[in-house]
């Protein structure tokens, strides 16, 4: 197994947080291949955290769908799955169409500027074809409505499917020619500005359906060369 970097500038306070967003963030961006066996010693020299909340971190993995617990009981990096990232892309597509629906009467002005700030970041990414930071810009638009819904199980559930979602993206699309558009955003901010939350909560959903047509796309193009 590759040992990254330790990044011990960026520990969360929950050691047991920590070495889930570290082997979360490894696997996403492939640092950890699918079919990679993850070895508690290993994992332990790499992460600097006894087995404990290693063995805790790999729990939420495995209920998360990236690393699966085969026969031998050794641990391993789940395989990509397209099925199971459609899955996961149509109950994301519904939550934040819910966080949206909730969260319109809740925004502030703030809420909305930094909606704006967050596409201007995906607008630069895009025109870069910086796929870190578009992702995280992304995250960054969506996250404004998460919170300001207020509904406290949204994130909690959002976890359990988004990471497959990205994970499968930055795998299948070197570049991000034909990813939700600037466009999109600025739809959604509209509607959201003008207190519409039927049309805002369409709006987030077909931007979050994005990926199945994308992948529709890159089969046809490769069918049809």
């Amino acid at each position: 197994m590759p040992v990254p970097v330790p990044d011990a500038l960026h520990r969360p306070a929950s050691l047991r947080d920590y070495a889930y967003e570290a082997l979360r963030t490894a696997i996403v961006d492939g640092t950890l291949a699918p079919g990679e066996k993850l070895r508690d010693a290993e994992l332990e020299s790499w992460l600097g955290v006894s087995r404990t909340p290693i063995r805790e971190a790999i729990a939420r993995l495995e209920t998360a769908g990236l690393v699966r617990t085969e026969r031998a009981r050794q641990t391993v990096v789940a395989p990509l799955d397209e099925r199971t990232a459609m899955n996961a892309q149509a109950i994301a597509a519904a939550l934040h169409e819910l966080a949206a629906r909730e969260a319109v009467t809740q925004l502030t002005a703030g809420d909305i500027a930094a909606m704006k700030a967050a596409n201007d970041r995906f607008r630069l990414a895009l025109t870069t074809n910086d796929v870190d930071a578009a992702i995280a810009a992304d995250d960054d638009f969506h996250d404004v409505a998460v919170r300001a819904s207020a509904n406290q199980l949204l994130p909690a559930l959002l976890e359990q499917v988004t990471p497959t979602l990205r994970r499968l993206e930055r795998a299948r699309f070197s570049s991000l020619a034909g990813r939700a558009s600037v466009a999109d955003h600025e739809r959604i901010i509209g509607f959201c500005a003008a207190g519409q939350a039927d049309q805002a909560g369409t709006a987030v959903r077909e931007n979050w359906l994005t990926l199945g047509r994308m992948l529709a796309a890159t089969a046809n193009v490769t069918l049809n060369p």
